[in-house]
């Protein structure tokens, strides 16, 4: 299979042939891994129990993939990354915005499924074969992981995809052996001396319902252009490709989650996870559980990395996709190592997952009010002048930037920022909620209502020809 060329330039038609289904496969199989798993851990963390993990969970999921998935069709029409598409709102230059958001999402995301996994596959290997679980065994399996995903994302979109589709079955038989495997062990009850995070229960179930429900979906906000531009508008409508993006997102993120939930609940993981995890396996588990770590991690991170280097790629025109994802390789893996041996896992979680949703919420209304006022309409040809290194169309606006969208970002982000509670930071605006984060709310409602009201004048992202003169002039 030869390594894919594209990065952010113009999918050509002829090349747009992915569906609805791989859209599923792809949602479904990169997202059955321990790096999603492990946020259905979050709330037994926090202190609640079963029922209330799994509502919160549910709700979270449910109101962010109601947010997330429209954005999929941004790309359905641009046919390149939702960070380049985004230019049309934001300026050529200015959709930079959206690459920074995207690379640092994705940057976390990846560094925690390496982590997590990399955990969980030394501890089973210990149990196994007696493997030492000292620093060196944990950089020797992280530098492997970090290897095989490199693979991966290098070869790009076409890989990933045959690869989401053995884990979407495989994964699936994996984890259904897993409820078997710590069934006899699982209660509903919270987790002894594991007191309510923020000292009672409904603040504690709103923080799981972001932190662990809300922050999956958000974290494709940027994702999702990465495979629906290899979607042919000509052939899919964007209802069929908006139910699969909902189809994909909720049952990709919600079937691990709530593993997760289940077997921390088993396992007494209120402190940690990856330990309690292969501690409370049994011995007949242990060689899927490390099956499980290696190749979910390899799948999700992989497809991580991808989209980093489609990221790093859009910020930096010069540098091809394939260096631009070894230098993000080698970033990520540094996080691998400082997350490890420098934080704990709840704390660098949660932490990490509340401040990029506040940052990144109000980026993603903009887009999506955007894409709404031009009813779909792009001009591709001017979406790509920064990467040509060239200047002007009509999404030039000023140097290429828009500064009222921009700014209106800024301001969403930055209000967002000031109402987040993390175990490290605690915005000013807390003492307005009561101690409650509704840092999400305040910065995506910000951020689009000063958007709409600072761009009353439609016009600019309007494309005037209609698509298919544009496709017949390309």
């Amino acid at each position: 299979m030869p390594i894919e060329q594209r990065g952010v330039d113009t999918i050509p038609e002829a090349e747009r042939t992915s569906g609805p289904r791989d859209l599923v496969s792809i949602l479904l199989g990169s997202n059955l891994c321990l790096g999603v798993i492990v946020f259905g851990w979050l709330p037994v963390s926090f202190g609640l129990g079963f029922w209330a993990s799994v509502t919160s969970v549910v709700t979270g999921t449910l109101v962010g993939v109601a947010v997330t998935a429209p954005l999929a069709l941004v790309s359905l029409r641009t046919a390149t990354n939702l960070s380049t598409s985004s230019g049309a709102f934001f300026g050529v230059r200015g959709r930079l915005v959206g690459s920074v958001v995207g690379l640092l999402l994705s940057l976390g995301y990846t560094a925690l499924t390496l982590w997590i996994g990399g955990d969980v596959m030394v501890g089973t290997l210990a149990r196994l074969i007696g493997l030492p679980t000292g620093g060196a065994a944990h950089a020797a399996v992280y530098a492997v992981l970090a290897a095989c995903t490199v693979v991966g994302a290098v070869y790009g979109y076409r890989l990933l995809l045959r690869l989401s589709k053995a884990l979407a079955v495989g994964m699936t038989v994996l984890l259904a052996v897993g409820l078997a495997a710590y069934a006899g062990d699982f209660t509903t009850a919270a987790v002894p001396d594991t007191p309510y995070l923020l000292g009672s229960f409904w603040p504690t179930w709103l923080l799981a319902a972001v932190a662990a429900g809300l922050s999956g979906p958000v974290a494709f906000i940027t994702l999702l252009g990465d495979y629906t531009r290899y979607v042919s508008p000509e052939r899919y409508s964007a209802r069929t490709v908006w139910r699969a993006t909902c189809l994909g997102l909720t049952v990709g993120l919600l079937v691990p989650q709530l593993f997760g939930t289940f077997t921390a609940l088993a396992a007494r993981g209120g402190l940690d996870y990856a330990g309690p995890l292969v501690d409370a396996s049994p011995a007949w588990y242990l060689v899927p559980l490390l099956v499980a770590a290696t190749a979910g991690s390899v799948g999700n991170a992989g497809l991580m990395l991808y989209s980093m280097g489609l990221d790093l790629d859009a910020i930096l025109p010069k540098a091809t996709r394939a260096r631009a994802t070894l230098v993000v390789a080698a970033v990520a893996t540094a996080f691998v190592f400082l997350g490890h041996f420098a934080s704990d896992a709840q704390t660098a979680m949660t932490s990490f997952v509340l401040l990029l949703t506040a940052i990144g919420t109000p980026w993603a209304v903009i887009t999506l009010i955007g894409h709404a006022r031009c009813g779909g309409r792009y001009d591709p040809e001017a979406l790509q002048v920064f990467n040509n290194r060239s200047r002007g169309g009509i999404y030039w606006y000023s140097a290429g930037w828009h500064p009222r969208a921009t700014v209106s970002w800024a301001i969403g982000a930055a209000i967002g920022l000031a109402a987040v509670s993390t175990p490290l930071y605690e915005g000013p605006l807390l003492a307005l909620t009561g101690g409650i984060d509704c840092s999400f709310v305040f910065s995506g409602i910000a951020g689009g209502v000063l958007y709409a009201v600072l761009t009353p004048n439609r016009a600019p992202e309007t494309v005037t020809t209609a698509p298919e003169a544009l496709a017949a002039t390309e």
